[in-house]
């Protein structure tokens, strides 16, 4: 039995809240999809090629990001 997500199924990070105010995604297609959890599928989706989300988690792990924020 595997234990390896399936990357179709919407999943979102192990330490965000049952409360949700975290993201969500997803593989669909040829594109990593992210949404806000609080909008409950009804907001937008973020649409990013699998290179472009590998390069902006890269970036938020990094720090290069934070001056968004603050």
């Amino acid at each position: 039995m595997s234990t390896t997500p399936d990357p179709t199924q919407w999943i979102k990070a192990r330490r965000s809240s049952a409360t949700g105010s975290c993201v969500e995604m997803r593989q669909h297609q040829a594109a990593v999809e992210v949404r806000d959890t609080k909008q409950h599928g009804r907001g937008p989706t973020l649409r990013l090629a699998p290179a472009g989300f590998s390069a902006w988690v890269s970036s938020a792990k990094s720090g290069e990001l934070d001056h968004l924020v603050h």
